[in-house]
């Protein structure tokens, strides 16, 4: 977290969303007294439908992650690479919610007839800003430092690859290895770590969780609750089983 890796740039980007989400989610519930839902989403859209209900004040939410997460940032100058890339990358989290805003409607009249439609905004679900924010992780663009006249920007560190756009990551050092033991960096390894034996391409399969390596096949015995009876009234009694389960590790 403080090389200024891609791993980084992903946190403060998923960190950033979080706080405007978190914030806006307490405007539309009423639980805080500065602000509520977004009444500047009225009239009839392109589409025919009448802006109403309570749309999510996502422009508050963001503009107190702005303070909140980037004012720190913003202290430390900006004439330094880091400050400069969480920066950019708290706002590209903001994007990725902006960007992916939903419109959710209710049909008005006899019968369930659709004659008038009310719609208001809401933000997509937090996992869907947490996908989104992965392939910006995937295709992050490493930067360096260059100064432009009098001011300082983060530029692609290879000249062909063309300038990130605003919704994408930017770091500035190449990620460690996580693969091996690493205390200094508190890099854990991977060796000694839970995996699936039988699975190849998932994402607990020993063959990507272990890096290669290799991993070891043991017997181990556990305890289990079996036999579960419900009691009336209201009870769920169990007994306790010792079975014997398969474990696969990574090798050193």
């Amino acid at each position: 977290m403080n090389q200024g890796t891609r791993e980084a740039a992903f946190v403060h980007a998923l960190s950033s969303a979080a706080v405007a989400v978190a914030v806006t989610r307490a405007c539309t519930r009423g639980e805080l007294e500065r602000c509520g839902c977004d009444r500047k989403v009225r009239g009839i859209s392109p589409e025919g439908f009448q802006w109403s209900g309570c749309s999510d004040n996502l422009s508050y939410g963001v503009a107190f992650s702005q303070t909140f997460v980037d004012e720190p940032e913003r202290a430390k100058g900006l004439s330094a690479g880091r400050p400069l890339m969480n920066l950019h990358n708290n706002e590209a989290g903001r994007k990725a919610i902006l960007h992916n805003m939903q419109v959710e409607c209710k049909c008005h009249g006899v019968s369930g007839s659709c004659e008038l439609r009310t719609c208001w905004k809401v933000m997509p679900p937090f996992r869907r800003v947490g996908v989104v924010l992965k392939e910006r992780f995937d295709g992050a663009t490493e930067v360096r430092l260059t100064r432009i006249g009098s001011r300082t920007a983060l530029l692609p560190r290879d000249p062909q690859v063309k300038p990130p756009a605003a919704r994408d990551l930017l770091y500035l050092a190449p990620s460690p290895d996580f693969c091996h033991l690493d205390p200094d960096n508190g890099i854990p390894g991977t060796a000694g770590r839970r995996c699936n034996g039988t699975s190849r391409l998932a994402p607990d399969g020993c063959e990507l969780v272990c890096c290669g390596p290799g991993y070891r096949a043991g017997r181990a015995e556990v305890v289990q609750r079996c036999s579960c009876k419900f009691s009336w009234c209201c009870s769920v009694r169990c007994q306790q089983c010792k079975n014997t389960v398969t474990i696969h590790t990574c090798r050193v």
